[in-house]
């Protein structure tokens, strides 16, 4: 096995679950229907590795891991979790470690799109941020600037 990893269920939304047609009516279990999951809508902070390049990963590594995002587990709404992770994946979408809040505000018409209910994104992003820093995700560098810290 190269690579292995797993995907902890706080980080699973409905938009990361895609369902499948269900099974014909000649099937053992006729009208079942399995689902996919979509792991382009999991950020990369939300799969845990266990093996990477045929190497196990260290057990410290993997528990760290577990616990940089535990945080996700607590919130009680999916809909709070969901900003939460959809801000953090528009952080790794930049590529950079470091990053501005300019860049981050790039993403506020995708975000629109997914929260259309919701008339306040730039200070939503904020809030995310912030939630964010005082997780252990990013951490604050200077005036609208910010860092990914390393998963």
């Amino acid at each position: 096995m190269k690579d292995f990893f797993l995907v902890p269920s706080h980080f699973l939304r409905p938009i990361a679950i895609e369902a499948r047609k269900p099974l014909s009516s000649k099937a053992k279990r006729a009208g079942w229907v399995g689902c996919n999951i979509l792991l382009n809508q999991v950020p990369e902070i939300g799969k845990i590795d266990y093996i990477k390049d045929g190497k196990f990963i260290e057990i410290d590594v993997v528990m760290n891991a577990w616990k940089k995002t535990s945080f996700l587990a607590e919130s009680k709404s999916i809909n709070a979790r969901g900003w939460t992770i959809d801000v953090l994946s528009c952080v790794e979408r930049i590529g950079h470690q470091e990053f501005t809040l300019d860049q981050m505000y790039k993403f506020e018409a995708i975000l629109t799109r997914q929260y259309p209910n919701n008339n306040f994104i730039k200070d939503k992003i904020r809030q995310q941020l912030q939630v964010l820093r005082d997780q252990g995700v990013i951490e604050f560098v200077s005036r609208g600037k910010y860092r990914l810290i390393s998963k």
